[in-house]
């Protein structure tokens, strides 16, 4: 059985969802499940790991690693995996974990796949599931040495909490003297009012058919009385009309959220993917043969500068 870990990154004193969906699937695969989280001031995660059904947390808590840059973090991992023995480590995607993952395969020799969105135990060994053809098939991906690293899509799995406690453990920390070289002088944050489209249990995506940059208050109004976050599609994105933090679809952002309303928007291959995991898909657009209504679960053919905002007054209504 495997003996797995699992890095959990927290931002703004909180574990992200998309490494708490990973260890969530770690603990269905069997065998023994770890999480290490390092940081300064960061031994109160701890606790949320072990809920999420991690048997032990390890905590690296020090200010030289207050910075979230990935080098000394390397350092920390790699000396975790060699002395206890660790055979697989997870990753969910994210900037700063890509850089860890590559520069820990570096360091261990290791192989790492990338961009999976599942992962499968079979006859004792491990496969993971790899997009492949515009994300139209799955393919199998596989490791030929140990330990095996892996890097999951965001919004690959439901973070599910189980309610359990964990052996929380420290972690002996050794720097190398190359990596305190890098410092991080400034840190910026994108202003952002409600939930990001990663978190939000409600989207509303705006594509082309909201015709200028304006038109995205459109969906601003609509997300806001739904209580959910503005995605955008790449046209728009590349188009300068929205951020491309926003942006959802293979070059962009993968989600799941229980709704997904997407209004002027297409339904390329490229934006399915990203989004096709919703749980519901509500789609306005004035084409009826427009692609994504074939995936929609609810389709309006319509003018959506008059339907959106008659929309946002009904739910602001319904809602108080």
């Amino acid at each position: 059985m495997p003996k797995i870990l699992v890095f959990l990154e927290h931002h703004d004193g909180a574990l992200l969802k998309g490494a708490l969906g990973v260890l969530t699937k770690a603990t269905q695969l069997g065998g023994e499940v770890h999480g290490v989280v390092a940081g300064s001031g960061v031994r109160s995660l701890a606790a949320e790991a072990g809920s999420f059904g991690a048997a032990t947390v390890w905590v690296a808590d020090d200010e030289r690693l207050a910075a979230p840059l990935p080098q000394p973090r390397v350092d920390v991992l790699a000396k975790l995996v060699r002395d206890e023995g660790f055979d697989t480590v997870l990753f969910a995607q994210s900037v700063l974990s890509a850089d860890l993952a590559a520069g820990l395969a570096a360091r261990l020799d290791a192989g790492l796949n990338w961009d999976l969105v599942d992962l499968v135990s079979i006859e004792g060994g491990l496969i993971g599931k790899r997009p492949a053809l515009a994300d139209s098939v799955l393919v199998d991906a596989g490791w030929t040495t140990e330990p095996r690293l892996a890097s999951f899509r965001s919004g690959s799995f439901d973070a599910g909490a189980t309610g359990g406690t964990a052996e929380v453990r420290d972690v002996e920390i050794s720097l190398e003297e190359f990596s305190s070289l890098a410092e991080m002088v400034e840190q910026a944050h994108a202003e952002q009012q409600g939930p990001s489209i990663e978190d939000a249990d409600v989207i509303v995506a705006g594509g082309r058919g909201l015709g200028q940059p304006d038109g995205f208050k459109l969906a601003e109004e609509l997300a806001q009385a739904l209580g959910g976050a503005v995605a955008a599609t790449r046209a728009v994105v590349d188009a300068g009309w929205y951020p491309y933090s926003a942006q959802v679809g293979q070059t962009g952002k993968t989600v799941s959220p229980k709704l997904y309303v997407a209004i002027g928007v297409s339904g390329a291959i490229q934006h399915k993917v990203g989004m096709q995991g919703s749980n519901v898909i509500v789609s306005i657009n004035k084409d009826p043969n427009a692609p994504i209504f074939e995936f929609s679960d609810l389709g309006v053919v319509g003018d959506l500068h008059e339907i959106v905002p008659k929309l946002s007054e009904l739910v602001r209504a319904r809602r108080g």
